[in-house]
């Protein structure tokens, strides 16, 4: 099974503040859909209350210490990152998306296969962080560049990593 990290991060390494996003990027969030749907997308409980709800065509893991979470049906309920990877393994899936938050993604580091980022050309105030991108252990593959327009606040690049085969 594939583990692939999605994350938009500005320059800075900020991924959002106050539990929210800190842009409005059209064209990536179209990206993000055009990818993760008809998979599995593992996320912290926090992240998933930001979203608001399951998104559609895609079966949410959501990652809690709470014992008495709970989530609509069709939709699971994991305590550890370890546990959400073993219940996707366990579906016999060929991939699934690691959609954040900060913690969430600093846990995933060592076990992801690539890393899908929204390079964003900014340097926002934030809370919440992305882990740095070891030039050691990741090899950029492509880098697709979108410009600021009337649906993106800011320019981008979608880059995509995958690990140095020496490292897993």
């Amino acid at each position: 099974m594939k583990i692939s990290i999605i994350v938009a991060k500005a320059k800075n390494d900020v991924i959002g503040k106050d539990n929210q996003l800190v842009w409005k990027l059209s064209t990536d969030l179209k990206l993000f859909k055009k990818l993760t749907t008809g998979h599995h997308i593992i996320m912290g409980r926090k992240t998933y209350e930001s979203v608001g709800r399951p998104l559609p065509n895609r079966t949410s893991v959501v990652i809690t210490r709470n014992k008495n979470f709970s989530l609509p049906e069709g939709h699971v309920v994991a305590h550890s990152l370890e546990e959400a990877i073993q219940i996707c393994i366990g579906r016999h899936l060929s991939q699934v998306f690691i959609i954040g938050g900060a913690d969430i993604y600093k846990q995933a580091m060592k076990f992801a296969d690539e890393l899908l980022v929204t390079q964003v050309e900014a340097y926002p105030e934030g809370d919440a962080f992305f882990p740095k991108i070891d030039p050691k252990v990741w090899q950029m593959v492509s880098s697709e560049h979108y410009e600021k327009d009337q649906n993106n606040q800011y320019s981008f690049d979608f880059v995509v990593y995958k690990r140095n085969r020496a490292d897993k």
